[in-house]
């Protein structure tokens, strides 16, 4: 949805913007196409992999940390408002291609999962170290898995025997207690719930569109790209109510204070785009302006 979240920043060939998920660099390369000498783009990534990714263009500034301190960063940069912001929160694609990364359920790698590497917490201290308890509550509050209470039991029952150490070893445990027809989904949720829970990814993602509106001109653009229903529907009620809980506040006459409007509906991607990119099939996109 490359083309979609382009036209949704609406882009100022002179303004400023953000790309907070720079990863292969793709809507960055994209942004910069439409901004003109007095443009200028920052972009985030807390990968170290990243970097081989770095556009060499004047206009252009690669932030190596988390965006959940994206005002803190910006400031650092002279930056205190910006007239957009691009947010595709999916794993990039070489960290799922990499079994290294521990990301894959189908390369095996060591438990890691870790967007950071310099992280202290990693898959393996989750699936090794948390009680049967934690396993659970993130099992079902993050991969929404009905069995979470069954998978937690099994894992806390079977690393005392022996650490599970790797993706393939966590893969081969939970293979005998899980149906053949809804096995990859299980195992994708599984490995989505440990992943969330490792890098504390809907912290981040509430941070993250808390200081956006703190950041955005009036009429500034804001594009989310959300991959599972956790994602989308913080983005989703954050542009509804300007808040995660309860409604949006109102004046002694109705009017709703609202930081942000709504632009345009849900898009999803095409099946031209599934196609040549099957990863895309969960995407959804939302666009939001500054009040």
């Amino acid at each position: 949805m490359l083309k979609e979240a382009i036209q949704g920043l609406r882009i100022n060939p002179d303004g400023v913007y953000v790309d907070v998920t720079f990863g292969g660099g793709g809507h960055s390369k994209a942004i910069l196409q439409k901004l003109s000498l007095k443009g200028r783009l920052l972009a985030f990534d807390q990968d170290e992999d990243a970097l081989q990714n770095l556009i060499s263009d004047d206009r252009f500034q690669l932030i190596c940390g988390n965006f959940s301190h994206l005002k803190r960063h910006l400031k650092f940069c002279g930056i205190t408002s910006v007239n957009g912001i691009l947010a595709d929160f999916g794993v990039s694609s070489h960290q799922f291609d990499s079994g290294l990364r521990g990301f894959s359920t189908r390369l095996d790698g060591p438990l890691d999962m870790r967007m950071n590497t310099k992280s202290e917490l990693n898959a393996y201290k989750v699936v090794n170290l948390y009680s049967e308890e934690e396993l659970q509550k993130i099992f079902k509050n993050y991969g929404e898995l009905r069995n979470a209470r069954k998978l937690a039991g099994h894992i806390v029952k079977e690393r005392i025997l022996k650490p599970i150490a790797t993706t393939q070893s966590l893969v081969d445990l939970l293979t005998p207690i899980l149906p053949n027809h809804v096995f990859n989904k299980i195992i994708a949720q599984v490995f989505q719930a440990i992943r969330v829970e490792v890098n504390a990814e809907l912290d981040v993602i509430k941070s993250f569109l808390e200081q956006s509106i703190e950041l955005l001109h009036k009429r500034g653009r804001l594009v989310c790209i959300s991959y599972h229903s956790l994602e989308d529907r913080l983005v989703k009620i954050f542009i509804r109510e300007g808040k995660f809980e309860g409604k949006a506040e109102s004046d002694l006459y109705g009017n709703r204070n609202l930081p942000l409007k709504k632009v345009g509906n849900l898009k999803m991607p095409s099946e031209e785009e599934i196609n040549k990119n099957p990863r895309a099939r969960s995407g959804k996109l939302r666009v939001a302006e500054r009040i």
